[in-house]
């Protein structure tokens, strides 16, 4: 067990993973509690969440699972008491809870975009919202949201709406960092590439026909590091935001690709 960020609470929306593997929110949540802090473990599917808790509590890890839908203000209202409730504070909000979406802007329907920026933007807006408040009280929190390359660069097939909102992602960290800064709060963003996850395998199988294995090593190919990312990576980069090594930072994004958007710049 580590101490990067012992003796702090964290919340870690997305905490169970969509499939076999490990998510994002998952390798986030563990990583978290490695490190020393007491973690609650909100996502929408208790059962993967329930995982995620089996996993740190093996581990001598602590945290509690909160069933939740981040989209609904009521949710977030009761996540964030439930947290001051049982640990007494919020030193670390990490949001992660996001979907996929495929399509230009005449093949995406109003329904998907809509669906998509209220599930990738607006449930950030709404747990930020109200765990504001109890971090500029104890005068200090740190936020991280889970972003994507696809904010700054397009790459191989449209995702309008997905990129939109993830743009959106990093204007809101932004402001958060700018208008809470002297209460103590930090928020900044990280930007994974191509991340072998259980929601990436999904989508990948989704969108394109095909080995889903080989279209992975085509991605891999075009990748200055010649192979996709993990869970892990993006967790150890919100983990470092998170911690009191990155106490100066804020209002930034952190991009975790492999090197892929430097070479894919037009």
């Amino acid at each position: 067990m580590g101490e990067r960020v012992k003796g702090k609470v964290a919340i870690v929306t997305g905490a169970g993973a969509s499939g076999p593997g490990m998510g994002n929110g998952e390798a986030s949540a563990i990583l978290y509690a490695r490190e020393g802090a007491r973690v609650m473990l909100v996502d929408c599917n208790l059962a993967a969440a329930e995982e995620t808790r089996r996993i740190i509590g093996e581990e001598g890890g602590e945290c509690i699972v909160f069933q939740a839908d981040v989209t609904r203000a009521a949710d977030c209202q009761r996540m964030a008491e439930k947290c001051v409730e049982t640990f007494g504070r919020i030193d670390i909000l990490h949001n992660n809870v996001g979907i996929p979406g495929i399509g230009d802007v005449l093949s995406t329907s109003e329904e998907k975009w809509d669906e998509i920026m209220k599930v990738n933007l607006k449930s950030m807006f709404l747990t930020c919202k109200y765990v504001l408040p109890q971090m500029e009280k104890q005068g200090s929190g740190a936020i991280v949201n889970i972003s994507s390359i696809t904010a700054i660069k397009r790459l191989q097939f449209p995702t309008v709406a997905y990129s939109v909102s993830k743009a959106g992602v990093i204007a809101l960290t932004r402001e958060i960092a700018i208008q809470h800064a002297a209460k103590g709060v930090r928020a900044n963003a990280v930007l994974p590439g191509y991340i072998r996850t259980p929601v990436m395998e999904t989508a990948v199988a989704a969108a394109r026909a095909g080995d889903v294995e080989e279209i992975f090593r085509e991605r891999a190919a075009k990748i200055p590091a010649r192979k996709l990312g993990d869970a892990w990576d993006t967790a150890y980069a919100a983990l470092f935001l998170a911690s009191d090594e990155a106490k100066y930072i804020t209002g930034t994004v952190l991009v975790a690709d492999g090197g892929l958007t430097e070479v894919t710049k037009t």
